[in-house]
């Protein structure tokens, strides 16, 4: 069992608290505002029930995934003994770096420190820290209890040890590290969704489709590959010699379209009248909470899915 903290414990915090425990860590949770994390401690109470329900849990019950969280009054406490520190504070870079400067004075000297911030490179905030060597980004798609994906980012003076240490760990609790070799805005994952939503854009701006259109494109089938293999892999598949094969064939199409690509849309100019209109008449406001819990059931029945798939037909 290793011990873990969680330092900030909203929306992302309180997810990986629930995907460190269940995996059998002993996880401690701690935020600047108590409540906070008291609240985590209900959602995350409510939330097990659905993943036992959906065998997501490995065998066990809600009540002893729940006995292995508690709450700690100060960040020392928290920090204290951890072996993995994830902190999950707002995404502002002052705000990380006097936390970080806190918890790696508090902090054993062999525990890592990882951030979970979507945007900020990590050389910003570590480069004046003693310790600076055991600290990274591990940037999860949320919930990362559903998605195991996670990016691990190191900074130019992380340390090969603890990259490695990282990787395994997360590895050991369920989850699937895409180890970046070196730092760069946007990392993997938010380039290549920006990528598609770039496109998006532009196509309802420019009015060659709709927004359900593009959302049937995606959900109803590019998705239906993409849950269960990358991009390479398909293409790879694709072509009966392979991915070499599939480029001599279709590269050409792809950079007669790639000139097309290199005008933005402003996302939240006129186009924004019609994404909004078409997802508002769809979901309405006072919906959108109710929307988020069927999304994550789904994830739920999807994440069960795909490990059944993985035992019968292999990954």
């Amino acid at each position: 069992m290793t011990r873990v903290a969680i330092v900030g414990s909203g929306f992302i915090g309180r997810a990986w608290a629930i995907s460190f425990a269940r995996a059998g860590h002993e996880v401690r949770l701690w935020d600047h505002l108590p409540e906070a994390s008291a609240g985590a401690l209900d959602y995350i109470e409510g939330v097990l029930g659905d993943l036992a329900a959906n065998n997501l849990l490995g065998g066990q019950s809600p009540q002893q995934v729940l006995a292995r969280l508690s709450i700690a009054s100060e960040l020392a406490e928290a920090v204290g003994g951890a072996e993995h520190i994830q902190e999950n504070t707002p995404e502002k870079r002052e705000i990380k770096r006097d936390i970080f400067s806190r918890i790696d004075q508090a902090a054993g000297p062999e525990a890592v420190i990882a951030s979970s911030t979507s945007a900020l490179l990590p050389s910003t905030f570590t480069d004046h820290l003693s310790g600076r060597h055991r600290c990274l980004v591990v940037h999860p798609i949320n919930p990362p209890y559903l998605v195991p994906a996670a990016e691990l980012v190191p900074a130019p003076w992380t340390s090969p040890e603890s990259i490695e240490k990282t990787r395994a760990f997360l590895i050991s609790a369920g989850h699937a590290p895409l180890v970046m070799k070196r730092e760069l805005d946007g990392f993997i994952m938010n380039r290549m969704q920006g990528a598609l939503l770039e496109e998006a854009f532009r196509l309802v701006a420019d009015g060659y489709a709709s927004v359900e259109d593009v959302d049937i494109g995606i959900r109803d089938g590019l998705a239906l590959r993409w849950s269960f293999m990358g991009p390479f892999e398909t293409i790879d598949l694709n072509a009966p010699g392979g991915v070499r094969d599939y480029v001599e064939r279709y590269q050409s199409i792809y950079s007669n379209i790639f000139p097309q690509l290199l005008r933005r849309v402003d996302w939240g100019g006129e186009v924004m009248a019609a994404v909004e209109a078409d997802r508002r008449a769809r979901v309405p406001k006072d919906r959108l909470v109710e929307r988020q819990i069927w999304r994550d059931r789904r994830l739920m029945a999807l994440a069960a899915h795909k490990r059944k798939s993985d035992e019968e037909f292999g990954k």
